[in-house]
């Protein structure tokens, strides 16, 4: 009886100090934890994803921040390693204690968290992180809530665009990990779906990713009329170069998570025009709709010296998605309070872009558009 006695009384004693902890968190300040590349392969892509979330932080802020309470956002650089994503994520968990995680970077760094059951343990959302990988789709992950379309919705739409203007030899450059995977099994089911397969398929080391010599090896023989290429800007560059040297004249579509002002940099504009690219956010540089002026409008006053992308208006919506779900929860926001308020929104619209969650779905949206690099360098719809 002693035993059990002092058992319950640990448990009893454990929980009181984790809901202190948490509770600390928002008497004054609701922390939020990032983890980010700001250094690295794709440092670009990183630096822009923050800025826009920090915008909108900023304003909520300036505002009277959530219920009287600013948000403090701790950002870690994990220059796009998952083992460094994954001690980052324990180490702002004990150190910084924060409300929620929001707008982590890569499909290897957010699998990291799954694989050694980081967000679980602790209990914690993780918003919008900035991945299509269908393996952090499927199964749900209860703590994960994804507003981007998948790389299987990605792949699969440019696949249905290319059927639809009589293109049938396909093929698929990818980065040789789960990111690259997920684009390229939704390529394959949606020719599958057609009675079609790729002509060829080639991949390359995410750890070495202008090294693409055999991913081109593997697919300009095959004489493809479009290749799709799921991988990040340096490999997706190195291999436009490479496959044009060897003459092919293929149409050429990649993956949204690519930078096309660094394709135009690293490729050449002569290379990179007319290249197309998934999108699966508003278009940013068009104030047509509502969300999108908020954004240009607090970008310039917030983030003057950042630049006006799909990376920082896709974090400026997970800012304002995160924001609405704090306040909902009331002024004594728990952990498990923002997961059940995220979990409510349905058909919830930020200004002209919809998101829907639900206990049973964590993927807000499958919004998907291409978009084109045009011949003064600006990115056409």
């Amino acid at each position: 009886m002693l035993s059990k006695w002092i058992r319950a009384l640990s448990l009893g004693l454990a929980a009181t100090f984790l809901c202190a902890a948490q509770a600390a968190n928002t008497q004054d300040e609701i922390v939020l934890g990032q983890v980010a590349p700001l250094t690295g392969t794709i440092a670009g892509t990183g630096t822009e994803y923050v800025a826009g979330g920090a915008a909108y932080f900023a304003y909520v802020n300036d505002s009277g921040g959530v219920h009287g309470r600013k948000i403090r956002v701790v950002l870690k650089d994990d220059s796009y390693k998952p083992d460094q994503t994954l001690a980052h994520t324990r180490q702002l968990l004990a150190d910084e204690k924060p409300l929620a995680l929001f707008g982590f970077i890569g499909t290897g760094n957010v699998l990291a968290l799954n694989k050694n059951k980081i967000l679980e343990d602790a209990g914690i959302a993780l918003v919008a992180p900035y991945t299509g990988a269908q393996d952090l789709r499927d199964p749900m992950n209860p703590h994960i809530f994804h507003i981007r379309a998948s790389y299987t919705d990605e792949t699969a739409g440019m696949v249905d665009h290319l059927y639809t203007i009589g293109v049938r030899r396909i093929a698929v450059m990818y980065q040789d990990d789960p990111f690259g995977k997920s684009g390229l099994a939704g390529a394959e089911s949606a020719l599958k779906k057609l009675g079609l397969e790729l002509v060829a398929k080639g991949g390359y080391d995410r750890t070495k990713p202008e090294a693409v010599d055999a991913a081109v090896a593997a697919i300009a023989p095959a004489k493809p009329d479009a290749v799709i290429m799921v991988a990040v800007n340096k490999a997706s560059a190195a291999f436009i170069k490479k496959l044009r040297a060897q003459g092919s004249q293929a149409q050429l579509f990649s993956i949204s998570v690519v930078n096309f002002k660094e394709l135009l940099v690293n490729a050449g504009e002569d290379h990179a025009r007319g290249i197309g690219i998934s999108q699966v956010m508003p278009y940013p540089y068009s104030a047509r709709i509502p969300v999108v002026r908020e954004f240009q409008t607090l970008m310039a006053k917030y983030q003057p010296d950042k630049v006006i992308s799909y990376a920082s208006m896709e974090s400026f919506i997970a800012a304002k998605i995160l924001v609405e779900a704090i306040r909902r929860c009331g002024p004594e926001p728990t952990r498990q309070k923002v997961i059940t308020q995220l979990e409510k929104m349905n058909n919830y619209d930020v200004g002209g872009f919809r998101i829907t969650f639900s206990p049973d779905n964590h993927v807000g949206s499958h919004f998907v558009e291409v978009t084109v690099i045009g011949r003064d360098g600006r990115l056409l719809r």
